[in-house]
């Protein structure tokens, strides 16, 4: 078993890197040696399809290895993400060994493992979650990885450390300044954009200095509220600016005080997406 298990393993990252045409070699080995049924609890599983959520026929790990979700807790929509959307997103973060990474919202742990392969052996992961039974299940599946620390928390006002990356696992209204100031030059943050109806759009921003990041919108998500940070006002405003254009204009996430001008995409209190190129001051 245990070997048909590790060949159901290698044609899972097999197949991530086919349909998100993945680069980095370090992420399809970590989707490939990562145990997700540790994560995902005992079988049979609840999976998600066309016609909503079936279950299993039986406990067989090898159930897990495909590009699905799979519910943790299904009556408050809470899964384990879709592989091939997270094999996506997190190949764009280029991480390297050594980084210091944050996982917000970090579920029972699956894709705070899949971060914790990329920094190692000398990088460490800082993973957040609210719930406090979902948190200490990570705990516990995390155990086998000693530079992760999980924490119980709101990550959406966490006092963090330096971080090399952010990754947010829920949906926002805008970016959080808890999670733009620990940020190093060059650091990048990764987190789902959930407006008030409608898909969402993954949020990539890149620190270029202070007050200004890249910043690139990837329409199509679709992500349950990170609480704490959803503004009501804010989430329509959202809703009108992704209809209008799927966010396809952005180029920068800008923090310098300015009043609102036509290359602002969705200006907001103290930070504004904006359609002018990423320019660092001098």
């Amino acid at each position: 078993m245990t070997e048909t298990l590790q060949s159901a393993r290698l044609h899972y990252a097999e197949e991530l890197r086919f349909i998100t045409h993945m680069t980095s070699r370090a992420l399809f080995a970590a989707f490939a040696s990562v145990p997700r049924e540790r994560f995902v609890g005992p079988g049979p599983w609840r999976i998600l399809g066309r016609k909503g959520f079936w279950t299993t026929d039986d406990a067989d790990p090898r159930h897990v290895y495909h590009n699905v979700l799979i519910a943790i807790n299904e009556a408050k929509g809470i899964n384990n993400g879709q592989p091939s959307l997270w094999a996506h997103f997190l190949d764009e973060l280029d991480m390297r060994p050594s980084e210091a990474v944050v996982h917000l919202g970090c579920g029972t742990g699956y894709y705070t493992a899949i971060l914790a392969e990329l920094v190692a052996p000398d990088g460490r992961v800082t993973a957040i979650e609210l719930d406090e039974a979902i948190a200490e299940r990570a705990r516990h599946a995390l155990e086998g990885w000693p530079h992760v620390t999980v924490l119980h928390g709101d990550g959406s006002n966490a006092v963090l450390e330096p971080a090399d990356v952010i990754v947010a696992s829920a949906g926002a209204t805008h970016p959080m300044p808890a999670w733009l100031a620990p940020l190093r030059p060059g650091g990048r943050l990764l987190f789902p954009l959930s407006p008030a109806e409608g898909a969402g759009a993954m949020a990539f921003l890149k620190r270029l200095d202070a007050e200004i990041f890249e910043a690139r919108l990837a329409f199509g998500t679709f992500f349950i509220p990170f609480s704490g940070a959803c503004d009501p006002e804010v989430e329509k405003r959202l809703s009108d600016a992704l209809k209008r254009d799927r966010g396809a204009p952005v180029k920068s996430l800008r923090l310098d005080p300015h009043a609102q001008e036509q290359s602002c995409w969705l200006h907001g209190d103290g930070w504004c997406f904006s359609t002018r190129d990423a320019m660092p001051a001098n």
